[in-house]
């Protein structure tokens, strides 16, 4: 349900810390408007993990601050992505009777049809984070997709599961509320990025959501209109110039320079005769390379990259029925030719995926890197159509949240 007010989005990434305020615009729908950005560089964070407390809440505090000026306002809550947390997946079912026939399917029975589909066994270092019903079946008829205000006496729902790991879970919301912005709910972030670039036609002719960052692949696989699997890969953009610099012996920073500079998924697309100057390791200190040798080694791993995600799809659906092909967001997302060289590894449709539904202060935000960003914005404004009938929420209980608003109403009164 779309909802007044204003509203704060955390992307906890791996290479940047991205904080959006946006509000819903009167009369314009699902259309978000964006009223401040903040991007900080991030740090204290690997693989989508936290490795450093103090690193990491400074580099969200920047952010935060940066958006607060931005848009003139200040943060007390955000919703916040979560990558990397060793994220697995299963479709369960819950079963419940309808005790009154007479009349019809109310909220409160679908909540127990959903609770009943989060008894599933799970090792005590793990925790769920999402319930997302996938359909719904009343009195055998299959594949409903909203049952409120249907009569029947049996509520069947078929749900995706998705757990984390606890400590993950904790830490990222640790670092978040150590720099002043209490946790509205963690979202895993290939949720929040399909909020924000797929379609519900792709959704409905099966898709796959491959969002490439810097320390991890987040993978999501959609078919019928609803999610169906979610899994994180250990490889990302931060592995393409880690093989730059072994390549090309050369520090970090200027192998993630060449990347963006003068990299290219498909080097039959760079001119074999073409040469570039980069600071490397040597007495030299400048050294020239052949652009089309850049390309080879980047190359090399965006299609290890491309083969890990099709064969976890291939763990979850067949293939065949996943119509709509694959839709790359992330960082990665930036470097040319990523999506020509996927539609060759994967044989799928390909794309890269804009955040769209948004105006306002949106100059940076139309890049694939800043899809996440965007989605846990649209997912907070209640824009998504992940569950037509609603979702199970693990937030705060209401005397939870309670306490929330109320020191939110202090924070608002103390001296910045």
């Amino acid at each position: 349900m779309v909802r007044s007010g204003t509203y704060a989005a955390i992307d906890v990434g791996t290479t940047k810390v991205c904080t959006i305020v946006g509000e819903v615009a009167q009369g314009t729908g699902e259309t978000t408007r964006i009223l401040g950005v903040g991007v900080a560089p991030s740090a204290g964070l690997s693989r989508g993990l936290v490795d450093n407390i103090r690193e990491a809440t400074e580099a969200i505090r920047a952010s935060v601050e940066k958006a607060e000026r931005a848009s003139g306002t200040r943060i007390l809550s955000a919703h916040v992505g979560l990558s990397g947390a060793q994220v697995q997946s299963i479709n369960n079912r819950g079963i419940v009777a309808v005790p009154d026939r007479s009349r019809p399917i109310s909220q409160d029975d679908i909540a127990r049809a959903l609770e009943g589909a989060k008894i599933i066994s799970i090792p005590t270092n793990r925790q769920i984070l999402h319930v997302l019903p996938r359909y719904y079946v009343v009195d055998g008829q299959d594949s409903v997709s909203d049952p409120l205000g249907m009569y029947g006496q049996r509520l069947d729902v078929e749900a995706h599961i998705i757990t984390v790991s606890s400590s993950a879970l904790a830490n990222v919301s640790k670092v978040v509320e150590a720099a002043g912005v209490q946790v509205d709910e963690v979202v895993l972030q290939p949720l929040a990025s399909a909020e924000a670039v797929l379609t519900a036609e792709e959704k409905r002719q099966g898709v796959v959501l491959a969002d490439v960052g810097g320390g991890c692949t987040d993978v999501s696989v959609f078919l019928e209109g609803s999610v169906v699997h979610t899994a994180t890969l250990p490889l990302g953009g931060n592995h393409v110039t880690r093989d730059l610099v072994v390549g090309l012996r050369c520090p970090y920073h200027s192998a993630e320079s060449a990347k963006e500079q003068f990299g290219h998924a498909l080097p039959s697309y760079v001119s074999p005769e073409e040469t570039i100057e980069i600071e490397a390791f040597g007495a030299e200190r400048q050294r020239a390379y052949a652009r089309r040798l850049v390309c080879e080694i980047i190359q090399a791993r965006c299609e290890e990259i491309l083969e890990h995600i099709v064969a976890e799809v291939k763990r979850a659906a067949d293939i065949e029925l996943v119509s709509a092909g694959l839709v790359i967001t992330g960082g990665c997302g930036r470097l040319p030719g990523f999506d020509l060289l996927a539609e060759q590894v994967t044989r799928m449709p390909a794309r890269i995926g804009l955040p769209t539904h948004i105006f306002g202060l949106v100059d940076e935000l139309h890049d694939p890197a800043f899809a996440t960003g965007v989605g846990l914005l649209q997912w907070a404004v209640g824009a998504q159509d992940l569950a037509p009938a609603g979702r199970a929420s693990l937030g705060p209980s209401p005397l939870e949240g309670f306490f929330k608003r109320l020191g939110n109403f202090f924070r608002v009164l103390l001296p910045e």
